[in-house]
Order: structure tokens, then C-alpha cells, then sequence
């Protein structure tokens, strides 16, 4: 099983630039060994659930510690039987663009 998962995290009512806590979450996320590719909105990210909600639960609590409001979206791609699936995504689109 393979998900992949488009996920950002970032505090509300720190300040203007959210930056020094989005790279904390980032680190949590290099880290973790799993595959992934950081974007201007959002990080992409790819293993098997349980590892991939783990990395997301950690960012969590990196953030909540000295954050009083945190928002964070995810969203979940879920194909059975296929891995490796997050570079050959964009490979098929633009080889067919």
C-alpha cells in the first residue's frame, strides 16, 4: 500500500511570517526518511500510512509546543499495490503535455 499525501501546517497568531515554524515541520519531515518534495504551499509526501500519519502527528506536536492555533490541511492519494508513485505522477503528465 502507498499513499500519498499533500499536507501543509502552519500557526495562526504568531506573527506575519510563519517560516521559522514551517521549517521545523519540514525538518520532522526530511527526518523521517520518507519520500518527499517540498512545494511554496504545501509538502508532498510519500510511504505507507501509518509511517506517513506518524511524520504528520510529529509536525503536529513540533508546532503545538509554543504555537496557540494551528492550521493544517491534508489530502490523500491511497493506490493498493503501487509505491514509488509521487515522481512518475508528474513524469506521465508531462510526458503527455
Amino acid at each position: 500500500m502507498s499513499v500519498i499525501i499533500d499536507f501543509s501546517i502552519f500557526p495562526i497568531g504568531t506573527g506575519e511570517s510563519v517560516s521559522d515554524h514551517v521549517s521545523r515541520a519540514v525538518k520532522v519531515i526530511k527526518e523521517s526518511g520518507l519520500a518527499f518534495k517540498l512545494g511554496p504551499m504545501g509538502t508532498a509526501m510519500e510511504g505507507e500510512w501509518e509511517e506517513v500519519m506518524a511524520v504528520v502527528s510529529r509536525c503536529f506536536e513540533a508546532l503545538k509546543k509554543d504555537c496557540p492555533r494551528v492550521y493544517m490541511t491534508i489530502k490523500v492519494d491511497y493506490r493498493k499495490g503501487e509505491s514509488g508513485r509521487m515522481e512518475g505522477k508528474i513524469k506521465t503528465v508531462e510526458r503527455k503535455s
